[in-house]
C-alpha cells in the first residue's frame, strides 16, 4: 500500500520525503481545498516535482475546490501546466472540470477527491468510466464497504488513515459558509465545529460528559487496522494534514512507514510508543472513525489540547 503524506509548504515536503512517504500531495496557490496553507507557486511546484521524482516519490496536486464558470479557463491552464511538469496525478472534485480535462488533456492522470463523496460501487464505477484512475473514498465508510467498492469497481482506492475528521461529509459542511462567509468547498473552512457549544433542552443546558466541544470529532488513527485495510484491497493510505507543521508530517509519516515495513515483512506490530509519538505531536483523542462501524458519540472525545503539530 502506498503511503501518501501531506505538504502545505516546502519544509513539510522535505519532512514527508525524508521520513518514508511513497507519495506527497500538495496544492498550488489557487483551487486548493486548503487555501490558508502556504501552498506552492508554479516555479516551486516544478521544483517539488523534480525533487520528489529524483528520490522515487510521486507528487499529486490538489485542484479540489468547486470551480466557478468564470474560473474554468484558468483552472484548465493550470492543469495544462501541471501536465507539462510531469505531476503524477491531479486530485479534483468538480465534475465539470473532469469533463473538460478529459476533452482537452486526456493524458493527465486524475484522482477523485474525497469531496466527491464516493461511498458505493455505483459511484466508483461512474467515475472509472469517466477516466478517473483512483478514488479517495468518503471517510464515512466501514472496512467492509471499502472492500465491496474495491471488488466491484476494480478502480484504485485511497483511504484516510490519520488526522482530522469532519463532523459531516468531508468538505461539504455549510456551517462555516453560513456563519462566517468562508466556504469549505472553496478551501476556506473556518472550522466552527472545533469551537465550544452549549447543548440546550427546554431552555436548560444539558451537561455532556465530553465537555462543550460537541461537534468536534476526535482524530482518526488507523495504525492498528493496517492489515485489515490491506485485506480490503486498499491501494493507498492517506495522512491528513496540509495545515499541520513539518514536525507533524515527519512524525506521522515515520510511524506509519515503520508499521507498513513490518507489515510487508509479514511481521506486523505496533507499540504503545508508536501511539504515544502520534499523540504527542497532535491529538484531540484518537478514534478509528467509521472504519469499524459508526461509533456515535464515542467519535467525539473530550478536547485535551494540541501538540506541537498545530500551526494555529
Amino acid at each position: 500500500m502506498e503511503l501518501l503524506a501531506p505538504a502545505g509548504d516546502w519544509d513539510s515536503l522535505l519532512a514527508a520525503v525524508n521520513n518514508g512517504a511513497d507519495a506527497v500531495y500538495l496544492g498550488g496557490s489557487r483551487f486548493s481545498a486548503r487555501a490558508y496553507a502556504a501552498n506552492f507557486e508554479r516555479d516551486r511546484l516544478e521544483e517539488a516535482v523534480e525533487f520528489a521524482h529524483l528520490r522515487g516519490v510521486k507528487i499529486y496536486v490538489t485542484v479540489n475546490t468547486l470551480i466557478k464558470d468564470a474560473e474554468m479557463a484558468e483552472a484548465l491552464d493550470f492543469l495544462h501546466f501541471l501536465h507539462q511538469i510531469g505531476v503524477d496525478a491531479v486530485i479534483i472534485q468538480d465534475v465539470g472540470l473532469l469533463e473538460l480535462v478529459r476533452r482537452y488533456l486526456p493524458g493527465l492522470p486524475l484522482h477523485a477527491s474525497t469531496q466527491m463523496t464516493v461511498h458505493n460501487p455505483a459511484g466508483a464505477l461512474y467515475l472509472a468510466a469517466k477516466g478517473i484512475r483512483r478514488i479517495v473514498l468518503a471517510r464515512e465508510l466501514t472496512l467492509e464497504e471499502i472492500k465491496e467498492i474495491k471488488a466491484k469497481s476494480g478502480v484504485e482506492v485511497e483511504v484516510f488513515v490519520h488526522g482530522a475528521l469532519c463532523i459531516c461529509y468531508s468538505g461539504q459542511c455549510l456551517l462555516s459558509s453560513l456563519i462566517g462567509a468562508r466556504s469549505g468547498n472553496r478551501g476556506r473552512c473556518a472550522q466552527p465545529c472545533r469551537l465550544e457549544y452549549r447543548l440546550l433542552a427546554g431552555g436548560k443546558e444539558v451537561k455532556v460528559e465530553a465537555g462543550r466541544h460537541l461537534l468536534s470529532p476526535a482524530d482518526l488513527m488507523a495504525l492498528p487496522l493496517l492489515p485489515r485495510l490491506q485485506a480490503a484491497g486498499v491501494d493507498a493510505l492517506k495522512i491528513e494534514g496540509r495545515m499541520k507543521s513539518p514536525e507533524y508530517v515527519a512524525t506521522v509519516t515515520r510511524v506509519y512507514r515503520r508499521a507498513l515495513d513490518r507489515l510487508a515483512a509479514g511481521q506486523f506490530t505496533y507499540s504503545r510508543e508508536d501511539v504515544l509519538e502520534l499523540a504527542r505531536i497532535f491529538s484531540r483523542g484518537f478514534t478509528s472513525g467509521y472504519l469499524e462501524g459508526n461509533q456515535g458519540r464515542d467519535m467525539t472525545k473530550s478536547f485535551t489540547g494540541c501538540g506541537a503539530g498545530a500551526r494555529r
